[in-house]
C-alpha cells in the first residue's frame, strides 16, 4: 500500500497550481480528476475563451492557461489518475483512504479542488430545444472559427455571455446579445466595452420559440414588459445561463458547508482534520470566486497539509525566488 502526503481532487487550473507548489515543498503528491484531461471546465468548456483576472496577463485564453500549468506541472513526477471519481473518503488512524469508481488510494492529507463540482448545462426549456443541440444550438464554444461570417445570438446576462459576444463580435458577421432584464450581471468593465462595441443588445427579451426545420434558422423573441414579439434570423444561438451542479455527496463524507461550498477556515482546513480545500468550493467571509484567488489558496492548504501531517514543518516557507538556482 503506497501512501502519498499530499491527494488533490480535482484537477482544474487551481488543483493544478496546488500540484506545482506541492512539488516545490517537496511533497509526495497525488492528482484525481473525473475528466479525461487535466484543465476542468476551462479545457472542456471554455478552451477558446479569454480570461482577464489571471496576474500578469492583460489577456489569456483559457486553452493556454492550462498549458502553462501543465508546462509548470513537469518540474516533478507526480501521480496524475484521470477518469476516476472520488465516491466516499475513510479516516483510518493516520492516512485516509479515497475510493473512486476504479480503485482505492491512500493519503496522509487531502486537498478539495472541486471547483464546482461534476457540472452540466442549464439547458434552454423550449420545444424542439433538444433538437437543436449540435444543430445550431450549442451551450459552450470550443471553436471560435466555427461561427465565422454567421449570425449569431448569445442568451445570457453575466461574465460569460458578454464576453462570447465581444470575442465574437470580429469574427461574426452578427451578434446579438439576448437577456431578460436590462442590467447586466457581468463586471462593469465588461459591460461598458459591451455598450461600446456593435454587438445588437436586446433586453429585456426572453427566447419564446426556435424556428428551422433540420437546422435552427431563427428565434422568436418576447419583450419581457410587453410581451411584444419580434423575430431574429441566426445561425447559432450560444446558450450561456451557467451550469449546475450538485458537491451533495461531500456531506455524507462530514464536511460542513453547504450544498455547493465547502467552509474553511483561514488555513484552508475543513471541518475535517487533514481535509483542506481551496478555489470555487471553499466559503469563508468574503471570498471571491475569481481564479485568481484560487490561486493564492492553493499554496496556503498545501503548507497548512503539510504542518498537519508534521507539526515540525513550517508553514511559512522560503520564498519560491530561493527554492531554485538563479541563472
Amino acid at each position: 500500500m503506497e501512501i502519498y502526503d499530499i491527494t488533490i481532487v480535482g484537477g482544474g487550473p487551481v488543483g493544478m497550481f496546488a500540484a506545482f507548489y506541492a512539488g516545490m515543498r517537496q511533497a509526495k503528491t497525488k492528482l484525481i480528476d473525473s475528466l479525461p484531461q487535466l484543465g476542468g471546465q476551462l479545457a472542456t468548456l471554455y478552451p477558446e475563451k479569454t480570461i482577464y483576472d489571471i496576474p500578469g496577463f492583460p489577456e489569456i485564453k483559457a486553452g493556454e492557461l492550462v498549458t502553462n500549468l501543465e508546462k509548470q506541472l513537469q518540474s516533478f513526477s507526480h501521480t496524475y489518475c484521470l477518469e476516476e471519481e472520488v465516491k466516499d473518503v475513510i479516516q483510518h488512524d493516520d492516512y485516509f483512504e479515497l475510493i473512486t469508481n476504479k480503485t482505492s488510494h491512500y493519503s496522509r492529507s487531502i486537498i478539495l479542488a472541486l471547483g464546482n463540482g461534476s457540472f452540466q448545462p442549464r439547458r434552454l426549456k423550449l420545444e424542439r430545444a433538444a433538437f437543436f443541440e449540435d444543430r445550431g444550438l450549442d451551450y459552450y464554444v470550443t471553436d471560435l472559427m466555427k461561427y465565422a461570417g454567421k449570425k449569431v445570438a448569445i442568451a445570457g446576462g453575466g461574465d460569460s455571455a458578454i464576453d462570447w459576444a465581444l470575442m465574437l463580435e470580429p469574427i461574426a458577421a452578427e451578434v446579438s446579445l439576448i437577456h431578460r432584464r436590462p442590467q447586466f450581471r457581468a463586471h462593469e468593465h465588461s459591460v461598458t466595452k459591451l455598450q461600446a462595441s456593435n454587438v445588437s443588445i436586446l433586453t429585456p427579451y426572453v427566447i419564446k420559440e426556435l424556428k428551422g426545420d433540420s437546422q435552427l434558422t431563427g428565434l422568436t423573441l418576447e419583450q419581457v414588459k410587453s410581451g411584444e414579439t419580434r423575430n431574429l434570423a441566426i445561425d447559432h444561438l450560444i446558450v450561456n445561463y451557467g451550469f449546475s451542479s450538485s458537491l451533495d455527496y461531500l456531506k455524507t463524507w462530514g464536511l460542513a458547508g453547504t450544498r455547493q461550498t465547502v467552509t474553511v477556515a483561514s488555513d484552508m482546513k475543513t471541518s475535517l482534520p487533514g481535509i483542506y480545500a481551496c478555489g470555487d468550493i471553499v466559503s469563508y467571509d468574503g471570498k471571491v470566486k475569481l481564479i485568481a484567488s484560487g490561486f493564492g489558496e492553493a499554496p496556503t492548504a498545501v503548507n497548512n497539509a503539510l504542518h498537519f501531517i508534521d507539526p515540525k514543518l513550517r508553514t511559512q516557507p522560503v520564498h519560491s525566488s530561493s527554492l531554485f538556482p538563479q541563472k
